[in-house]
């Protein structure tokens, strides 16, 4: 069983920071890219940022500048590190992998979500 787990979120002020991890467990050979998605209440799923196997980024207009994603291959883990945070930037925040399973099967893994609320 492959399973992604988030964690990190919470309550923050405008301008704050906070640091989201998504550690992947299970019978993995390999992890290719990995992305943050969020979803706001009564709003449609968008994606945030990628991080392909070799580290390369990218980000949503809306984040770029004030977000950043890495990973830790000795961990299984991507981290979203969210600087400068606006109200607008409420939501649950999700994180996506497409992995390499046990008989190189390719498995795609969505952890749980984590909320994350920017407020005064």
């Amino acid at each position: 069983q492959v399973q992604a787990v988030e964690s990190g979120g919470g309550l923050v002020q405008p301008g704050g920071s906070l640091r989201l991890s998504c550690a992947v467990s299970g019978s993995i050979i390999s992890i290719n890219a990995m992305r943050w998605y969020r979803q706001a209440p009564g709003k449609e799923r968008e994606w945030v940022a990628t991080i392909s196997s070799g580290g390369s980024t990218t980000y949503a207009d809306s984040v770029k500048g004030r977000f950043t994603i890495s990973r830790d291959n000795t961990k299984n883990t991507v981290y979203l590190q969210m600087n400068s945070l606006k109200p607008e930037d409420t939501a649950v925040y999700y994180c996506n992998a497409v992995t390499k399973t046990e008989g190189n099967r390719y498995l795609e893994v969505w952890g749980q979500g984590t909320l994350v609320t920017v407020s005064s």
